[in-house]
């Protein structure tokens, strides 16, 4: 920020009443609306990479529903591991449990991953 000479010297000498504009006369109008401007393009930009993350997401989830098939490895969202036993348009049945053949229906939904051998 410039500061006006005759506004230093009369800080010095105990005067403290600060010049009434900037020198020359220019507008600060300019330089009040940047910061602003800035926080506005700033809150966009946020909205729309949260927006297009949010929309990849969900492909991704909607690409591995579709995916599924029996015999996959699977991971609930509630941290059970099983084998996809059967695939219907909501919902899957899983094996959890070999020894006992343990068989739970599940969401789609609630599938977080397939499990890689």
């Amino acid at each position: 920020m410039l500061v006006h000479w005759s506004w230093a010297v009369s800080t010095i000498v105990g005067q403290t009443t600060p010049p009434a504009g900037p020198p020359g006369g220019a507008s600060n109008t300019a330089a009040s609306f940047f910061p602003i401007a800035m926080m506005v393009a700033l809150v966009a930009f946020m909205l729309l990479t949260a927006r297009s993350q949010k929309k990849r997401e969900k492909r991704e989830r909607d690409e591995l529903h579709a995916r599924l098939s029996k015999n996959d490895r699977v991971l609930t969202s509630g941290g059970m591991m099983g084998t996809v036993m059967s695939v219907k348009e909501n919902e899957i049945v899983l094996k959890v449990d070999e020894t006992t053949n343990t068989k739970i229906t599940f969401l789609k939904t609630s599938i977080q991953r397939i499990l890689e051998d």
